[in-house]
């Protein structure tokens, strides 16, 4: 059976080039057939590869795994091709923190070797939808693998929270963000939100800077439906879909967020290669946690 691969690449850094070449060779010497996108060819210049659109979800159609040399971002990136086809994610870290990475670039040569061999699993993580509407007409229809936010233009928002369709609180606010246990360590992370390990199942709401007593981050069911109301007569805000998407909300704009109907699937890696599990090995490494002094479990 032909296999394929599709290789994406943060463009803009050198090394990250380099890299892709080390992996599209590896892959090409196995027998493996491999993809690149259109907006990437030129940059990487390694001949006998599949050239298809990157605007096209299509592209990674029948694709056994994406990998994505990059950071966070490029992997979100890379997340709008690869969840349509269902197809895993497998990332390699040139970023910074790289809490969606598999493998950092230092293991990049094993890491292909174990896609080669088959030593990988996949796990899936939550999305969540997205709709907008401002007196009924639809103005966003979309989703999100970390968070969607609502936030300010210019002017603090005045909005009210709504949990199940029953209101919870009115914030004047910079923002809300409504987030996925995925996406606990990042933008709701920096706005004091609580981490969640990946396998828990519920959904955040965290609001950004809100002037009221009541104003801490919730955890609710992964069945609620979560609402955010921009009052008439205040200004209008901004919706952002993973820092990527970005959607103008009037005043009076409604949106609503609940589980996504597909997932977004990730490759896991099979031994040191992974940057991996448990999650709390990779909160320490990413934050530089101090453990000094951990003795562990006492054996009887």
């Amino acid at each position: 059976m032909n296999r394929t691969v599709l290789v994406a690449v943060h463009t803009g850094r050198g090394a990250a080039v380099e890299s892709a070449r080390l992996v599209i060779n590896r892959l090409v010497d196995a027998g493996i057939n491999v993809r690149v996108l259109d907006t990437e060819a030129g940059d990487i210049g390694c001949g006998g590869v599949e050239v298809v659109p990157s605007d096209d979800p299509g592209s990674a159609k029948d694709a056994e795994v994406m990998i994505v040399l990059g950071g966070d971002g490029s992997l979100l990136r890379s997340a709008e091709l690869a969840k349509p086809a269902g197809t895993p994610l497998l990332g390699v870290n040139l970023g910074h923190v790289g809490f969606l990475a598999e493998a950092e670039v230092a293991d990049l040569a094993s890491a292909v070797d174990s896609v080669v061999a088959g030593r990988y699993d996949v796990e899936e993580r939550m999305t969540i939808d997205v709709l907008a509407r401002q007196n009924g007409r639809v103005i966003a229809d979309t989703w999100a693998l970390n968070e969607v936010t609502v936030e300010k233009q210019e002017r603090m928002l005045e909005v009210v929270a709504e949990i199940d369709g029953r209101p919870l609180s009115r914030w004047g606010c910079d923002g809300v963000i409504c987030a996925t246990p995925t996406g606990s360590t990042a933008y709701a992370f920096s706005a004091g939100g609580p981490v969640v390990w990946p396998e828990v199942e519920a959904l955040l709401l965290v609001p950004i800077s809100a002037h009221a007593l009541f104003a801490r981050p919730l955890v609710v069911s992964p069945r609620s439906t979560m609402a955010v109301e921009i009052l008439p007569d205040t200004p209008g805000g901004v919706l952002w879909c993973d820092g990527r998407r970005r959607f103008e909300l009037p005043s009076g704009s409604r949106v609503e967020v609940r589980r996504g109907a597909e997932p977004v699937r990730l490759a896991r890696l099979h031994g040191v290669e992974a940057t991996g599990a448990p999650f709390t090995d990779r909160l320490v490494a990413k934050f530089e946690l101090p453990v000094q002094g951990w003795r562990g479990r006492v054996r009887p």
